[in-house]
């Protein structure tokens, strides 16, 4: 109470109603009888200590409110202070009640992207560690005066290999960063989708002349879909890739793709190693290693192809089984479903 009397707003309310009630008094004095008087006076008491009572407890809700905001401001979300009466502060503490919501939303968010932030961190430290340990290495070995030529020659293209595992590693990672903070506007064209698969198979097409696999490529020339052509290139080369790396010598491969009323697909299948049925909920999250990863995979390329896909609105599936090879079934809807 006596908190409430030192506010400014206070004083001058019970000022005013003071003067009021007693220029009230002085006229019923003046005009009227003494029980008028003292009738004027009741009513002016009980009015004035209405009015304190009143405003004491609002200044309590509020003071309370105010402890509130404190307390989000420090972290604690977990009060709640929704009221389903009517009233101007029934509505101030939902919606203060909805802003915190909000904020602890918010608030978890961060912590995810902190821990995810974290463990990126961690996992590139851990994937740039062996190729500069390596280059070091080959460094030092090099730095020999009596070192054969042959030796040289193999530690200099193994430095080059190292340094284009960085590259393409640190290049990864940009296009991904770029892909999740939003700042890349996908094109909105018509693809079709043969020039799509053959410019996507083109890089590989020595190393499956290498392991002797056979490709097929099946589908109708007319089929297209709306999205972007270099980015949904990129995203059919690390599929592919995958396929490559994980299928043997003399391995089959194939290329589909059709469409319907309400997507257009692309199949690519292989017949090789197969993904163990415990990594399937996984292999699209980034720096993720299945048990039949290799020594040099980075577990980034799959992860990639799934953040540009979904962000054109498609998506991706996949099937597999051990010893039988694996299905990826990429979709492009034709609209938001």
């Amino acid at each position: 109470m006596i908190r409430l009397l030192r506010n400014k707003e206070i004083q001058i309310f019970l000022v005013t109603v003071g003067l009021i009630s007693l220029l009230s008094i002085g006229i019923a004095a003046f005009f009227s009888t003494l029980t008028s008087v003292i009738l004027i006076l009741i009513t002016s008491i009980l009015f004035i200590s209405t009015a304190i009572i009143f405003t004491y407890w609002r200044y309590r809700e509020i003071e309370k409110l105010s402890q509130y905001l404190r307390n989000i401001g420090n972290g604690d979300y977990s009060l709640d202070v929704r009221d389903n009466s009517e009233g101007e502060l029934s509505i101030l503490k939902n919606d203060i009640y909805k802003m915190t919501l909000m904020l602890s939303e918010q608030q978890s968010l961060l912590k995810k992207d902190k821990i995810l932030l974290t463990d990126a961190i961690s996992d590139i430290s851990h994937q740039l560690k062996t190729p500069i340990t390596s280059m070091m290495v080959m460094s030092d070995l090099l730095s020999d005066v009596d070192l054969s030529k042959s030796k040289r020659k193999e530690f200099t293209n193994n430095i080059r290999f190292q340094l284009e595992r960085i590259e393409w590693l640190v290049s990864s990672l940009l296009k991904l960063s770029k892909i999740d903070a939003g700042t890349i506007s996908f094109k909105k064209e018509k693809v079709v989708v043969k020039n799509l698969i053959q410019k996507a198979v083109d890089p590989f097409l020595i190393p499956i002349d290498i392991k002797q696999q056979t490709l097929q490529i099946s589908g109708d020339e007319r089929i297209s879909f709306i999205g972007d052509f270099n980015w949904s290139t990129e995203a059919i080369i690390n599929i592919l890739k995958n396929c490559v790396e994980h299928t043997e010598e003399n391995g089959e491969l194939h290329i589909s793709f059709s469409e319907n009323a309400l997507y257009t697909e692309i199949v690519v299948q292989d017949n090789g190693k197969g993904i163990p049925k415990e990594d399937l909920p996984y292999i699209f999250q980034r720096f993720y290693k299945g048990k039949n990863a290799g020594d040099d995979s980075i577990g980034i390329g799959l992860a990639m192809a799934n953040s540009i896909v979904t962000a054109q609105q498609g998506d991706i599936e996949v099937e597999s089984t051990i010893g039988q090879g694996t299905t990826f079934r990429i979709k492009f809807f034709k609209q938001i479903i």
